[in-house]
């Protein structure tokens, strides 16, 4: 029962984050997926971790209505984790106050400092990441449609193919691979650390309580962080 109620707790927490990016994309824009880029990208979010489809339609109606009191500010922190890990924390709130509070909270308790805007920001790239599983295409037909597509780089696994591109090209390479190959799993922009800072296992163990904490926050959208766990260190954290 404990462990049903930590899952259940996990997958409104997502619900809830996904919901918030689609309002504040169906208000950046139009309410039609079909003419939003980003409400397009939400919604293949949504649809990633099974939300229905009504209560993605609702979303979208209730963003199109919704008051300029409603409205979410999208805010970006950083900062330093245990073992000089840097940290990238992305947030959209309705309350700047409360949730830059609740983020130096979580950094002051758990051994790591919040820092001034591109604090660690430099040790990361911006890069345009879209997901397709493996069964979508062999690795040679994606690689060439990926760079036809205009994408850097394709990484492919026995897991899936990962397409990386500019920033700013995140949705015209999506939309040609989605030409091609149908909707992807994911495609949104993220931070890619130049380096990594390989961890022991008391400071793995600390990292990922400090992630474990921003990521509770339902005004915390996405945390990105440049460390590697060893696989020894990996096989003890799961004993």
């Amino acid at each position: 029962m404990h462990r049903k109620g930590a899952q259940d707790a996990r997958r409104a927490r997502q619900f809830a984050k996904v919901i918030r990016e689609i309002t504040v994309a169906a208000r950046a824009g139009l309410p039609e997926v079909a003419s939003n880029p980003r409400l397009r990208a939400a919604v293949v979010a949504a649809r990633s971790i099974n939300m229905p489809k009504d209560t993605v339609d609702r979303a979208i109606k209730k963003a199109a209505g919704a008051a300029a009191s409603d409205d979410y500010q999208e805010v970006r922190y950083e900062g330093y984790g245990p073992a000089g890990v840097a940290v990238i924390v992305e947030a959209l709130t309705d309350n700047r106050n409360r949730t830059a509070g609740d983020v130096r909270t979580a950094f002051n308790k758990l051994g790591g400092a919040l820092g001034e805007t591109n604090a660690v920001s430099f040790l990361f790239n911006r890069l345009a990441v879209v997901r397709y599983p493996a069964a979508a295409a062999g690795n040679d037909a994606m690689l060439e449609a990926a760079i036809d597509a205009g994408a850097e780089d394709v990484i492919s696994t026995s897991d899936g193919h990962e397409i990386l591109a500019g920033a700013d090209d995140l949705f015209s390479v999506r939309d040609a691979l989605e030409a091609r190959f149908g909707a992807p799993e994911s495609a949104k922009l993220e931070w890619r650390p130049l380096t990594t800072v390989a961890l022991d296992e008391e400071s793995a163990r600390n990292v990922l309580k400090l992630l474990d904490v921003l990521e509770e926050s339902d005004d915390v959208q996405n945390v990105y962080a440049n460390f590697e766990i060893p696989d020894d260190v990996m096989q003890k954290l799961s004993a």
